[in-house]
């Protein structure tokens, strides 16, 4: 199936209506009906303003995270429309992907 790859970046302490902004993300993408979401933590990266973000041994909260989902350029276009709808500032990647499943 030829589609998207949407990811979303942003830190595990960012939070939106109170709860962690990629959790948020994770059930607004299963709200919306995407097949599928994966959250993911990286131990250390930067952002555009070259800072550090990393998880530490006591802190966790600057750690970076990533939301990735294989999606139709429609659930796409629903997924970017409801973060902008929300008013959510985050960093985003959209790559043409073609996917499936070995079992299909």
């Amino acid at each position: 199936m030829q589609g998207v790859l949407l990811n979303f970046y942003t830190e595990q302490n960012r939070k939106h209506r109170g709860r962690p902004l990629a959790e948020w993300l994770l059930e607004e993408a299963r709200r919306l009906g995407v097949s599928g979401a994966t959250l993911l933590h990286a131990a250390e990266g930067f952002g555009r303003a070259g800072r550090l973000h990393a998880a530490h041994f006591f802190e966790l909260a600057d750690q970076p995270v990533e939301v990735s989902m294989a999606v139709s350029p429609e659930d796409a276009d629903r997924m970017m429309a409801r973060v902008r709808e929300e008013g959510v500032k985050l960093f985003y990647v959209r790559i043409p992907v073609e996917f499936g499943s070995t079992t299909d």
